[in-house]
């Protein structure tokens, strides 16, 4: 999948999957399914590292693994998510982070929000970086709002939010993040802009979907937001199998024959 394959996909109707990785597993099973795009999240913070929240994830910490990932992703659309703050100290700092996570293997890079750094996203743009907006629920205000809380409910709050969007667009990101917001908002969001709308917690009349993978695969269980849908008790098969491991070892069953060598 390529960029211009976001637009394509736009007008021709045809929804877009994609999901976050964070290490050459998750990006190996990534790349053996049909899922168009993967994204390196900072959610990597939580669910990787231990953090309570995507704001502890730095250049440092993502770098690595944006590099694993695309060891483990070869024909996907791989977008990394800029870290907390790393837009925000003018153009060139911007460009500098963005080309760290260019050269270890990201095609685009995704960044929240809009207000205060309209110029960064068109200086990127321009200088050659692809950019993926995200508006709504951004991970990394999360203690400017708050908590992790529904985005864009009255009629104010939706103005702003599509006013930010049409913003993105201007600035050229190829393609926008709307996560915890209305379905009604999103629906109206989607249709007012050209490029497509990815949604997480958005309803299902955006131009597509984005899970994080340890929580679409039962895995990540500290944090279980309502959009969420568990594909698979990852987190308890895996206990399950890892106490059997345990009763076979105690009970000699493990290894046999053909585990061991002669």
């Amino acid at each position: 999948m390529k960029i211009s394959d976001f637009y394509a996909y736009r007008k021709g109707a045809r929804k877009i999957s994609m999901v976050t990785a964070y290490d050459y597993v998750t990006a190996r099973l990534a790349q053996e399914s049909a899922v168009d795009c993967v994204l390196v999240g900072d959610s990597l913070a939580m669910v990787v590292h231990g953090y309570p929240s995507t704001t502890a994830a730095t250049l440092e910490m993502m770098v690595p693994h944006v590099a694993a990932v695309r060891r483990g992703v070869k024909d996907k659309l791989l977008v990394a998510d800029m870290p907390f703050l790393s837009f925000r100290k003018g153009k060139a700092a911007a460009v500098e982070a963005a080309g760290r996570l260019i050269q270890a293997g990201a095609e685009a890079v995704k960044l929240e929000g809009a207000r205060g750094h309209e110029d960064a996203v068109a200086h990127l743009v321009q200088s050659g970086v692809p950019v993926m907006g995200h508006l709504g629920l951004t991970p990394q205000s999360v203690n400017a709002f708050g908590g992790y809380k529904v985005q864009g409910r009255g009629a104010k709050a939706a103005r702003e939010m599509l006013r930010d969007a049409k913003t993105l667009e201007a600035a050229g990101c190829f393609a926008l993040v709307l996560e915890c917001v209305p379905e009604a908002l999103a629906a109206k969001i989607a249709r007012a802009l050209r490029i497509p709308v990815i949604g997480i917690g958005a309803g299902p009349k955006t131009d597509g979907q984005v899970l994080v993978i340890y929580d679409l695969l039962g895995f990540y269980r500290d944090l279980s937001p309502r959009f969420n849908k568990k594909y698979l008790e990852g987190y308890a098969l895996s206990v399950k199998a890892l106490n059997r491991f345990d009763a076979e070892t105690k009970g000699g069953q493990f290894p046999r024959k053909e585990h061991s060598y002669s």
